[in-house]
């Protein structure tokens, strides 16, 4: 079993490969009356059960508690002030993941397979779609809207999306020295059902891939520190509810962290990732950085 903790700050705003200030988001969308957003903060609490029959198979259950903040300045307004500052608030369940693996190809088992589904347990967006929150209904509540009274959130800042997505992935290990250890590993999603699919209120996330490589420094198995380069692609969400022009992107983070034993079943683990590179469609809020923490234990 496991639980993890991860704590993500979007507090930049940025285009391209570069950032770019609130004034010039707020002087761009004037004309097209749209909102700059100015701040989400993600704090993610994921408990873990995993089952392992025999050496080749593992499956695992993901459980996410979401708990989101987000404020965002009203459409049209230039110059921006902090008096059209509006803030909503999201916790509660977030989508369950299920997935297995297989690692049975090869003799040494360090090469694995993986197949899974996203559940559509969260609640999400929309004005038809049950249990999702209009302003101030449970589980989502704001704070001063303004001129924008009686919007609902985005269906992205939801703490689910409605979306059924198909997981696949898989992941390579190897040793390279006496000491290091080397991996890769690759995840692919996409939405495969969609909740939220009436004609004029429909949405459909879109298809992420995410590939990590990185070296373990395995001379002490009680203290073993690592380097990983992530990278995240993701197309654009589609949708009458969704933000077709500024949710797709590429992102590489430097992620150093580091796993320690603190009893013979049980290890707490903890890492960092640094943006290195992004390159993004429209104007997108963005982590300077983002942090993990989690604690695993064996039965």
């Amino acid at each position: 079993m496991s639980a993890e903790v991860d704590y993500i700050n979007q507090d930049q705003l940025r285009h391209g490969t570069g950032s770019i200030s609130q004034a010039q988001v707020a002087a761009l969308n004037s004309a097209a009356n749209q909102e700059v957003e100015n701040d989400t903060i993600n704090r993610y609490l994921t408990f873990g059960l995993a089952y392992a029959p025999n050496t080749n198979w593992n499956f695992k259950l993901l459980l996410p508690y979401v708990d989101r903040s987000h404020s965002t300045f009203g459409s049209a307004f230039t110059p921006i002030t902090p008096d059209q500052l509006s803030n909503a608030k999201v916790t509660g369940l977030g989508d369950i993941k299920l997935i297995g693996s297989y690692q049975g190809l090869l003799p040494t088992h360090n090469l694995g397979v993986q197949l899974g589904l996203k559940l559509p347990t969260g609640d999400y967006g929309g004005a038809n779609a049950t249990g999702t929150g209009a302003v101030g209904s449970h589980p989502v509540s704001f704070g001063n809207w303004g001129n924008s009274a009686g919007q609902l959130l985005d269906t992205s800042l939801q703490a689910g999306n409605g979306s059924t997505n198909l997981i696949v992935g898989a992941y390579y290990f190897q040793a390279v020295s006496q000491d290091f250890d080397a991996f890769v590993n690759g995840q692919f999603q996409t939405s495969i059902a969609q909740r939220l699919n009436q004609a004029g209120a429909d949405y459909r996330p879109g298809n992420s891939a995410n590939v990590s490589l990185g070296l373990r420094h395995e001379a002490n198995p009680h203290f073993v520190p690592q380097l990983q380069l992530n990278l995240t692609h993701k197309t654009s969400d589609q949708g009458a509810l969704a933000d077709t022009t500024d949710t797709a992107g590429t992102v590489a983070y430097l992620s150093p962290g580091l796993t320690v034993s603190v009893a013979a079943n049980a290890h707490v683990y903890a890492f960092v990732q640094l943006p290195i590179y992004s390159q993004l469609q429209g104007y997108q809020l963005f982590p300077r950085w983002t942090a993990t923490v989690g604690v695993t234990m064996a039965f």
